[in-house]
C-alpha cells in the first residue's frame, strides 16, 4: 500500500472522531446548570462538525485504498480517547475539562497525521489534516476560554 502510515493515522482518526462525537453527545445529554441554554444546542453543532470530519477522513481513507473502521467494536478497540458512563454528577465545567483534554488529544493525532502524510508525500491528505487541526485548536481555545483558562494548545 502506497500510503500505509497515512492510512493507519486516518483509521485512528476514524476511531477517535467517533469516540469524541459520542462524548460530546454524552455532554449534551447529561449537561445541567449554568449556561445550559447556550451550551446544550452548541453541542449539536460540535457533533455535526465531528461527523463532517469523520466523513471526510473516512472518504479520504477509501480514496487511498484503505478500509475505515465501521463497527462500534472497532471504534472502541482502536480509539485513544477514554470514556466513562454518563452521570448527572459532573458539573458543566468538569465536562468541558474532559472535552478540552479530548480535543487536545485529537489535535495531537492530527499533527502526527500531518507529519506522516508529509513523509509519504501525500499532500492532499496533509491539507485536509492541517485544516482539521486548525479547527480543533480553535475549538480547544473556545472551551478553555469558557473555563476562564488560556488555550494551552501546545500541551
Amino acid at each position: 500500500m502506497k500510503y500505509e502510515k497515512t492510512n493507519q493515522v486516518l483509521n485512528q482518526l476514524v476511531a477517535d472522531l467517533s469516540q469524541l462525537a459520542m462524548i460530546v453527545h454524552q455532554t449534551h445529554w447529561y449537561m445541567r446548570g449554568t449556561n445550559f441554554l447556550k451550551l446544550h444546542p452548541l453541542m449539536d453543532e460540535w457533533m455535526d462538525d465531528l461527523n463532517d470530519q469523520l466523513d471526510e477522513i473516512s472518504e479520504r481513507l477509501i480514496t487511498l485504498d484503505g478500509a475505515p473502521y465501521s463497527t462500534l467494536g472497532e471504534m472502541a478497540e482502536h480509539t485513544g480517547i477514554s470514556d466513562q458512563e454518563g452521570s448527572f454528577d459532573l458539573s458543566t465545567p468538569e465536562r468541558l475539562t474532559i472535552l478540552a483534554k479530548d480535543y487536545r488529544y485529537l489535535a495531537d493525532v492530527y499533527q502526527h497525521g500531518i507529519e506522516v502524510s508529509d513523509e509519504e508525500k501525500d499532500f492532499s491528505t496533509q491539507d485536509i489534516l492541517i485544516g482539521f487541526k486548525t479547527a480543533t485548536e480553535k475549538r480547544l481555545w473556545m472551551i478553555q476560554a469558557e473555563l476562564g483558562q488560556a488555550p494551552e494548545i501546545n500541551k
